[in-house]
């Protein structure tokens, strides 16, 4: 499979690294031992500066014109521009900056730095931080706690950071954000340190609230039995892609849907019943299992064009990271339904 994680010509090293596990494709740095967030972006290859520069015109007679409204970005030690069109407001923040405030949070113990890397010539960079404890499901289930750390040198996007969980045994993404809640904060490029830090304190306390929220609705989910048939018609209503298609659904008019469509909530509804994942206590047959085979699909068995256009699928607010934050809302809308019958919600 394709890859676009970034190649420094320089130091001929990939800008990847992970702990313990085979990194990203087999390139990049393998490291034993939990980094500061400052040594995991130099194991990673991301330890470099970022310059913004006013845009320049040469004219024929050799004459240069300097904007004084479009600045470029560039990290001297390559030479690669990373954005070209950019405001005067525009302010870079370097990387060490944009993740190092999360040490000073945690006392700079129980989080641990897991991953970290650069896409293209570096204008993205990711990383990937695990917290301390887990979400235990039914006592066969463990889910990790993540932070997705993102920012980006090309004029798009803020430095964005995401409580992600992880479902240990097929590292299922479980893209869950709760009613009235998001699972992330975005930063804006001009914020202080100090900001920053707040914002940060944000992120934990947004992270502690659903972890605990979480744990309590995926062990309600897996003890809330499912049919074969209820759960094919909650796929097909997760991965729905217009109202015209819903409309076909929800009249039953089946034989109407594309066979693109059918396909796919087959391919979902297949990894259901023969993943091995999809047969412990907790996911078989209950609502947990339902949600976990949408997750799982999008994270074990759909084709991604390559490892770039995957992690935007399920983090950047892809299809993926939709389509798995709609498998949650009706796996939740569903179980309150079946809990009112049973007289718990009035």
């Amino acid at each position: 499979m394709a890859h676009n994680i970034n190649f420094n010509e320089q130091t001929q090293q990939h800008s990847f690294f992970s702990v313990k596990e085979k990194a990203w494709h087999g390139l990049g740095q393998i490291v034993e031992d939990y980094p500061t967030s400052k040594e995991a972006l130099q194991f990673a290859g991301l330890d470099f500066e970022v310059c913004k520069r006013p845009n320049t015109h040469r004219l024929d007679n050799g004459r240069e014109i300097i904007s004084k409204t479009s600045y470029y970005t560039y990290r001297p030690d390559t030479n690669a521009i990373l954005g070209d069109r950019l405001g005067k407001d525009y302010e870079v923040v370097q990387n060490t900056d944009a993740f190092s405030f999360f040490d000073a949070i945690v006392g700079g113990d129980g989080i641990q730095y897991e991953t970290a890397g650069a896409l293209g010539n570096g204008e993205k960079i990711f990383i990937t931080a695990k917290l301390p404890g887990y979400i235990q499901v039914a006592n066969t289930d463990c889910i990790e706690k993540y932070l997705f750390l993102t920012t980006s040198h090309d004029g798009f996007g803020s430095i964005m950071a995401a409580f992600t969980p992880v479902r240990i045994v097929c590292n299922n993404t479980l893209n869950a954000a709760l009613r009235n809640h998001t699972n992330s904060i975005k930063i804006r490029h001009t914020a202080n340190v100090k900001e920053r830090l707040e914002e940060a304190h944000k992120v934990l306390g947004i992270s502690n609230q659903l972890s605990q929220q979480l744990d309590s609705i995926f062990n309600q989910w897996a003890k809330l039995r499912i049919t074969d048939k209820e759960v094919q018609r909650l796929i097909q209503m997760a991965m729905v892609p217009n109202k015209e298609v819903l409309e076909n659904i929800q009249k039953g008019e089946l034989d109407e849907l594309s066979a693109c469509f059918k396909n796919m909530c087959d391919a979902v509804y297949e990894y259901n019943c023969s993943s091995p994942t999809q047969q412990t206590a907790a996911t078989k047959g209950t609502v947990f299992g339902a949600y976990n085979a949408i997750t799982g699909y999008f994270q074990n068995v759909r084709t991604y064009k390559d490892e770039e256009a995957k992690i935007k699928s399920l983090l950047y607010g892809g299809t993926a990271q939709l389509k798995t934050q709609k498998a949650f809302q009706l796996c939740d809308s569903f179980a309150r339904n079946e809990m009112a019958g049973m007289g718990i919600y009035n």
